[in-house]
């Protein structure tokens, strides 16, 4: 439940983390918000990190094809320079961005700006993702959505990754990740050592 500002007129803000793991819907959840802020006719910017290039150099795009225009950012201090006099900020990948991204959500919440915020919380090896944990325990709503285990059917909260790659980020879709239920994941840990 969301609470709207005051009648009064007062601009009050606060943070919104949407959460999960790959395919659990985080980004169609962040669109689906900021259309309907649209629709208020508020002031809205909305941002992503500049490396996320999967669909679109600009737009932040779902894996079902939803998009919402935005603006790549390589730095979370941007985001404070391009969020004047706006009512709503959107976020997407939150994971990506320096840890700077928790000050500047608190300093936009702060001035009266709703952030709504969408990203990873856990990276493949099932660890804490980048400023996901910090964010969680500054936000006053939270969302954590799942995916459902391509193994099993069960509900999934990790994200699997295919392939032998180590670094903590690799951009990829369906091709390199799919997501797993904590048993199912587990056990493709255990056949990768195998093989």
């Amino acid at each position: 439940m969301f609470i709207e500002p005051s009648l009064t007129g007062e601009k009050r803000g606060w943070i919104e983390v949407i959460c999960g793991s790959m395919f659990s819907g985080k980004t169609e959840e962040l669109i689906r918000r900021l259309k309907r802020v649209k629709i208020a006719n508020l002031k809205i910017e909305i941002f992503k990190p500049s490396i996320d290039v999967r669909y679109s150099n600009v737009d932040v795009v779902s894996h079902d094809d939803n998009a919402i225009q935005s603006t790549p950012v390589s730095s979370s201090q941007n985001i404070l320079l391009l969020s004047q006099d706006v009512d709503v900020v959107g976020i997407d990948e939150a994971q990506f961005f320096d840890s700077e991204i928790v000050s500047v959500c608190e300093i936009l919440a702060r001035k009266g700006i709703r952030v709504i915020i969408a990203g990873l919380d856990m990276d493949f090896k099932g660890n804490p993702f980048g400023p996901m944990p910090q964010l969680l325990a500054v936000a006053d709503y939270i969302t954590k959505l799942h995916a459902i285990c391509v193994k099993c059917g069960n509900i999934a909260n990790v994200s699997f990754r295919k392939t032998p790659q180590k670094g903590q980020v690799l951009l990829g879709e369906k091709d390199v990740y799919e997501p797993r239920c904590r048993k199912c994941y587990a056990e493709g840990l255990i056949e990768n050592k195998e093989a």
